[in-house]
């Protein structure tokens, strides 16, 4: 089902074998981009002062959980380092289980309105790189991890 498990199997091997964290820190040159299509930039400039008004933050990923009754969403329970849970809703159950998300350090954008989804508010966005294979409709989807050193909460400019 999941569009990437062949090149995550094989990352994680790789990772495995050269002990770099499960493909985490795999070098560029030993990843075969060959296959990726990449989508033009976008022409549309947007100004300083609009970007800056999105508040992007590392968070951590206390629980994460399959939605019931949807086959795309994750419930994600978040520690955006404010002492409170946030939840933040993720159609992202094709290219990851729950389980294997605890633990890892986010990036969100938590400025967002909430957003009703399945009857469960949503507070943010976390951010992910997406790119097509060439010469296939699948879709490799990577959330954007960072390292765990970096504390929840952490502001990125």
């Amino acid at each position: 089902m999941k569009s990437i498990s062949g090149a995550k199997a094989a990352s994680e091997a790789e990772g495995a074998a050269s002990g770099d964290n499960n493909g985490f820190f795999t070098p560029n040159d030993k990843i075969d981009f060959s296959k990726v299509k990449v989508e033009p930039l976008f022409e549309e400039q947007v100004d300083f002062e609009t970007f800056s008004k999105s508040d992007f933050r590392a968070v951590k990923v206390k629980e994460c959980v399959a939605v019931p009754k949807s086959k795309k969403l994750l419930q994600f329970t978040l520690d955006d380092g404010t002492g409170t849970d946030r939840t933040i809703l993720s159609g992202i159950h094709a290219f990851y289980e729950p389980e294997e998300l605890v633990g890892k350090t986010l990036i969100a954008i938590t400025n967002l309105p909430p957003r009703k989804m399945m009857g469960i508010e949503s507070c943010g966005m976390l951010l992910s790189a997406v790119n097509n294979l060439k010469d296939s409709e699948d879709e490799e989807l990577h959330l954007l991890m960072v390292d765990n050193h970096i504390p929840a909460g952490a502001k990125l400019y």
